[in-house]
């Protein structure tokens, strides 16, 4: 029993350290993809802040992605057998307040640093980041989320007293909402599909966090407990295969729609000459290999795993969440690489 025990909690920190690696790969693979102009006569923020920001904005989102995937949980794994289930959402709902404790955080530091970007040639002071965010909507939607992590995080404890009597939807449509306005923090497009674009980035990002957090909460909770899987991998599959239709169909979307309305480049030759480009590209070859590191889970292990049986899914699957991690940083550099 001990030897299990230290096996499912190696694989818990594999798992959970593979995503976070992953993330910070994808920053700095999409920051040696993307080249920034330098404007004359205009002060720099710094090496330090050039990769700070992506890095924390990146924590953000990988923190904001578990809260969804947890809050999940209970939906997947069902609510006729609490017996069974209640010991993995005791460690799930203490877990989804300490993620949405990083949310909050790292949404607060991403709009000091902005603030500080916007004019790094001046002392950082409150009044400048409260000015920054009373004047640009980054700010706002950072502020905006980072409200919606904290009301979450106060949902969320009352949930670790009260368990379940604290409905799991109102939890997802917390974690969701709080996400709704991070597309806004990144590129500000004023042509005549923005309103179309932001409708697309944000079933983006629901998408791919109901993906990642869905899968990363699965194989950290339940993975070792083949019963529970066996129900729950299935209902997360269906949910799995829409996501990754919608996040590749949007997520392509946004990225030609970028580059096509773009008057100094032209497609398809702007996918090779610019930073947005190739930092797109590496955004499409991650979302290929998802595809069939998913297919592979779905029709190799799950005929397997609805029979109770021993499969290699943890290994396969961390494998999976390192990649969406290399995704999600990929998307922080992306949401900043210019167009032309």
């Amino acid at each position: 029993m001990t030897a299990n025990r230290t096996t499912t909690t190696a694989n818990r920190h594999w798992v959970v350290g593979g995503l976070l690696a992953g993330g910070a790969v994808g920053v700095f693979l999409g920051l040696g993809l993307s080249t920034t102009p330098e404007a004359v006569g205009v002060a720099e923020p710094g090496v330090v802040f050039r990769f700070a920001h992506p890095l924390v904005r990146t924590l953000l989102d990988l923190s904001a992605t578990v809260v969804v995937g947890l809050s999940l949980l209970p939906k997947l794994l069902g609510f006729n057998r609490p017996a069974i289930t209640e010991p993995v959402m005791r460690v799930a709902r203490p877990a989804a307040v300490v993620a949405a404790a990083v949310w909050a955080f790292t949404a607060l530091l991403s709009i000091v640093i902005r603030a500080y970007e916007t004019r790094p040639d001046a002392e950082l002071t409150m009044p400048m980041v409260v000015d920054y965010v009373q004047r640009i909507g980054a700010g706002q939607g950072l502020l905006f989320s980072a409200v919606c992590a904290l009301v979450y995080l106060w949902i969320g404890v009352m949930a670790v007293r009260r368990g379940e009597s604290v409905p799991a939807e109102l939890r997802i449509l917390i974690a969701m909402f709080g996400l709704l306005p991070l597309p806004v923090t990144g590129h500000a497009s004023n042509w005549k599909y923005h309103d179309y674009s932001m409708i697309s980035m944000e079933l983006h990002v629901l998408g791919a966090a109901a993906w990642t957090g869905g899968l990363a909460a699965l194989v950290v909770l339940v993975a070792h407990r083949r019963g529970l899987l066996a129900e729950a991998l299935p209902k997360f599959s269906k949910l799995a295969t829409i996501a990754l239709v919608l996040v590749s169909v949007t997520g392509l979307f946004n990225g030609l729609l970028e580059l096509a309305l773009n008057p100094l480049t032209g497609l398809p030759g702007s996918l090779f000459t610019t930073s947005y480009g190739l930092v797109l590209i590496g955004k499409v070859a991650c979302a290929a290999l998802l595809a069939v590191l998913g297919a592979n889970i779905r029709w190799r292990f799950l005929p397997h795993i609805a029979q109770h049986k021993t499969t290699a899914i943890v290994g396969w699957a961390a494998v999976e969440l390192a990649i969406m991690g290399i995704a999600f940083g990929l998307a922080v550099v992306l949401s900043r690489a210019p167009v032309a």
